[in-house]
């Protein structure tokens, strides 16, 4: 078994490497975070080598390159098919009915 760090057993919590073999147990009374004072132990640290990674990969638009034109093309593409369901409804019969009441209701008022 491997040293425990705030209750948490390093051989469980998947650190291998430099990152087991430098784990000790806290002393009685303090309060330790991460290994030997460093931020991110094993797994964690990679995570957040792959946050970091995918944060400056957005803000330089590597990956979103073109990206936008396909999304406004979607989003206008989805606008006219809702605008023609629109006319499609307002057309009929019984919803040109409801309106005119609507209509003449108010301006009889």
């Amino acid at each position: 078994m491997g040293a425990d760090v705030i209750g948490v057993d390093v051989a469980d919590a998947g650190v291998t490497g430099a990152d087991a073999t430098s784990a000790r147990p806290a002393r009685a009374g303090t309060t330790r975070v991460g290994v030997e004072g460093r931020l991110g132990v094993g797994p964690l640290r990679g995570f957040a080598r792959r946050v970091v990674a995918r944060v400056r990969a957005l803000r330089s638009g590597a990956r979103d390159a073109g990206m936008a034109t396909a999304e406004y093309a979607i989003a206008t593409l989805a606008a006219v098919g809702f605008a023609g369901l629109l006319v499609a409804i307002l057309r009929s019969d019984e919803v040109r009915g409801l309106l005119l009441g609507i209509v003449r209701r108010a301006l009889s008022s």
